[in-house]
């Protein structure tokens, strides 16, 4: 490269890094597009989706042991009236 450049060199070099860096935006605004639109990949997989959140969501609120925990307790409170198999009615 010349140590002096003209003025007309310095602007066709400035176009030509303008418009490599107008593709370079186009190209990745296009990536980011596509890998950030979350909705249209979870739309075919919603039932599954949302059958997995109930589940982590019983888990995280305590789940089967909670469940169980309460059953237990409300054989304990009150006086057992009547008793059918596994089932009783209870008087609290």
């Amino acid at each position: 490269m010349p140590a002096q450049r003209t003025p007309e060199q310095v602007r066709s070099d400035i176009e030509r890094e303008r418009e490599q860096l107008a593709t370079a935006v186009e190209q990745l605004r296009g990536s980011l597009g596509e890998a950030t639109n979350i909705s249209a990949k979870l739309k075919p997989k919603l039932p599954i989706v949302a059958g997995a959140a109930a589940s982590v969501g019983f888990v995280l609120a305590g789940g089967v042991g909670a469940t169980m925990r309460y059953l237990a307790r409300r054989g304990r409170d009150g006086d057992e009236r009547v008793r059918a198999g596994r089932f009783s009615i209870i008087r609290r």
